[in-house]
């Protein structure tokens, strides 16, 4: 398929604009999906809304539109609806060749820049026939630990394999493989004492908390394995004079490799009950941790890699197979044993108040999806 003409290139910036100006944290996607439904049913196209929203929380299902092709191979192409939480109002503007938020919210490039450039693809496929059969599938809440994508009941889909561009960094990049994911919560409970009268008598939940992640190797443990704390609170408001009765933890832990991760989260939770039956601090402890989603490592002649890497080369870009730290709709489709690629989109700083996508990274992924279709009937 031909390169994006300037119309196509206009439009797509126009419609990226438009859908990052809707608000759509993970739970809230309902207006963002229906502006979506909207344009893909203006085109002709059906539009099926699954019930992941009662599954997960989020605010409506997920959205699957298909799309026949001249060939017999079927794939998919996913961009998920819904942002990360933010306040303020997002206005999406143009500066230095880029598009960023005017004030201090995110721009929401990840993931409404994959949206946009599908959304394009199905407009010329509207009028030209794909070489091959699509099926478009926009998630919610990805961001709350891949719930869409993990409600999506993969059966229902035709595809061979499939491909979601949602990986913040210079496109070209293909990510071969990606993380174990664990989130754990403890919550101490210690014992209250007036702090400067009777200290002894307590049992102080922070302190078994700040013992408990002073022995913790956290960080980047080895070059697959990763954890961090990202959240300590606990005490009493207002009051420097109480011993602290309460404190919760919430962290996490991810690796490459599925044995490392189970060791890393084994080892945070023994931290947390050694420091809870300390004796200087005893404490109750409740700990929760839950693999939230399991990692993935693409075969070396993997046909979704290989076409990618036509794909990209036929489109002025070196391919680079590279491993992430992070997770993607990716994680749950493999796990239920679609295959998926994630494929960088040039998107930049994502989840921060300076998040940006350039003209030219925008307008470069709709010619490597053009691409792509072409290299997957091959």
């Amino acid at each position: 398929m031909r390169p994006a003409s300037e119309v196509e290139r206009r439009r797509l910036n126009d419609t990226f604009a438009r859908l990052c100006a809707i608000p759509s944290p993970f739970g809230s996607e309902r207006a963002c999906a229906e502006a979506v439904a909207r344009e893909l049913r203006g085109m002709g196209f059906d539009v099926e809304e699954d019930g992941a929203a009662a599954e997960t929380g989020a605010g409506c299902g997920n959205l699957l539109a298909r799309i026949p092709g001249r060939g017999e191979r079927t794939i998919m192409l996913c961009a998920h609806l819904d942002t990360v939480p933010e306040d303020g109002v997002i206005e999406p503007v143009l500066d230095d060749g880029g598009w960023v938020s005017a004030g201090d919210t995110i721009l929401g490039a990840d993931n409404k820049a994959a949206v946009a450039v599908i959304l394009e693809v199905a407009r010329r496929c509207a009028i030209e026939a794909s070489p091959v059969g699509l099926e478009l599938l926009f998630t919610v809440s990805e961001e709350n630990a891949l719930a869409g994508a993990k409600a999506f009941d993969t059966k229902t889909l035709r595809s061979e394999w499939g491909y979601v561009f949602d990986h913040a960094s210079p496109i070209g990049e293909i990510i071969v493989a990606a993380p174990t994911y664990y989130r754990f919560e403890a919550n101490f409970r210690g014992t209250p004492a007036h702090a400067g009268i009777r200290p002894e008598d307590g049992r102080s939940a922070i302190e078994a908390a700040a013992r408990a992640i002073g022995a913790m190797a956290l960080g980047r443990i080895d070059e697959e394995t990763t954890a961090n704390v990202a959240r300590i609170e606990g005490g009493q408001v207002g009051g420097t004079n109480i011993v602290a009765a309460r404190c919760r933890v919430v962290g996490e832990a991810r690796s490459l490799d599925p044995g490392k991760a189970d060791e890393t989260i084994a080892e945070i939770i023994g931290h947390i009950h050694d420091a809870a039956n300390t004796p200087a601090c005893f404490c109750d402890v409740d700990i929760t941790s839950e693999r939230r989603f399991d990692g993935y490592r693409h075969a070396a002649n993997a046909p979704a890699v290989l076409a990618a890497e036509e794909a990209l080369r036929a489109c002025g870009y070196a391919p680079t197979r590279r491993t992430t730290g992070g997770g993607s709709d990716a994680n749950a489709f493999e796990a239920a044993d679609l295959h998926c690629t994630n494929l960088a989109n040039g998107t930049e700083r994502n989840h921060e108040p300076d998040e940006r996508v350039s003209v030219a990274a925008l307008e470069g992924m709709l010619d490597v999806a053009f691409a792509l279709l072409d290299a997957c009937s091959a």
